[in-house]
């Protein structure tokens, strides 16, 4: 008894200096391997982030600048000439027809496929920008090609003379005292009266409906003038307004655009006839008068091409030199008539 009670004592003296000393039976599975630190996954997903963001950006950036330079660099109808083979890929269609194998067929779908999106991009784009040249159109060009309505078949032998309405017939000014004021220029009357009977008369302005009709109405109380085109006519180019005649819907070989900015602002300088501007201060002005002898010649004489008449007084002021050459031409005359005696 005593040696049983002496070999479980040494037994349990064993176990408690030995921790490891274990029965095969109490085994246990060895514990998981730790977790990888939190601060490696919060920095891998920040940069794959970055990289996608930039990525993102720069692709963005790239297609800007080309969309910017080729809007510079092309014209609608050329890009839209450019772009069609690549617009006609997205459509599929085997090459071989019917005779193509399934593997031929879905080379050609996924090909398609992969094309849609830039030929949808590219069919976006001419589209927008069609819509914004037609907005810009409306307001850069005269808001028709015809300004003015067919003459009858027995006016087709008039001339056209179109007038510029600010210090030409008329001089507009501010001032705090007094607000606006608009001047007639001395002889506009009897101007437009008398020129009425040989020209069809159209002021061409670059003022605002609202401002030309109530300014015509209490200037030509005759009706002398009869037609009257403002702003949307005209054609907005450099940051001016310009006069375009050829949208006038009349023969340019009849028409006469006076204006004392006439050089600088028509499209059309054969057809211009410069006048001196006029400002209300200059009271003893007659310019609008000295200038119904040359039109009215010109109207009676009824030349092929006004242009070439009015090339002969380039860089002239046309109502002296119209009364020069007229001097001269009687001058001629009367040598001719005294000869002709002589003869006889």
């Amino acid at each position: 008894m005593s040696s049983a009670i002496l070999r479980s004592r040494l037994i349990s003296l064993s176990s408690k200096r030995n921790p490891r000393f274990l029965s095969s039976s109490s085994t246990s599975p060895p514990p998981p391997p730790p977790p990888p630190p939190a601060s490696d996954l919060s920095a891998a997903s920040p940069r794959r982030w970055s990289f996608l963001k930039y990525a993102l950006l720069a692709s963005i950036t790239g297609a800007t600048a080309y969309t910017g330079y080729a809007s510079y660099a092309y014209t609608l109808d050329e890009i839209e000439h450019k772009t069609k083979s690549l617009r006609e890929s997205a459509k599929y269609a085997s090459d071989d027809g019917p005779n193509a194998n399934s593997l031929q067929k879905f080379q050609g779908l996924l090909y398609s496929t992969a094309m849609t999106v830039p030929a949808k991009t590219v069919e976006l784009y001419l589209d927008a920008r069609r819509v914004i040249e037609e907005q810009v159109r409306s307001y850069t060009e005269p808001y028709t090609d015809k300004l003015l309505p067919d003459l009858l078949p027995q006016e087709r032998h008039v001339f056209t003379l179109v007038l510029d309405l600010n210090e030409t017939l008329i001089h507009y000014i501010w001032t705090r005292e007094t607000g606006w004021q608009t001047f007639k220029r001395p002889g506009v009357d009897a101007f437009l009266e008398h020129l009425a009977q040989f020209y069809e008369i159209v002021v061409y302005t670059d003022e605002q409906n609202m401002f030309v009709d109530p300014v015509i109405d209490r200037l030509d109380t005759k009706h002398c003038i009869r037609y009257r085109l403002s702003r949307p006519a005209t054609k907005y180019q450099d940051g001016k307004h310009f006069r375009d005649l050829s949208k006038l819907n009349r023969d340019p070989e009849k028409v006469l655009y006076i204006s004392g900015h006439a050089l600088e602002s028509c499209l059309q300088p054969e057809n211009c006839v410069p006048i001196k501007a006029w400002q209300q201060t200059d009271k003893d002005d007659t310019a609008l008068l000295d200038f119904i002898p040359f039109l009215e010649f010109v109207a009676r004489s009824s030349p092929a091409d006004i242009r070439p008449v009015l090339a002969s007084y380039q860089g002239l002021d046309i109502p002296t030199e119209f009364i020069r050459r007229s001097k001269e031409h009687q001058r001629r005359m009367q040598e001719q008539k005294q000869r002709g005696r002589l003869w006889r």
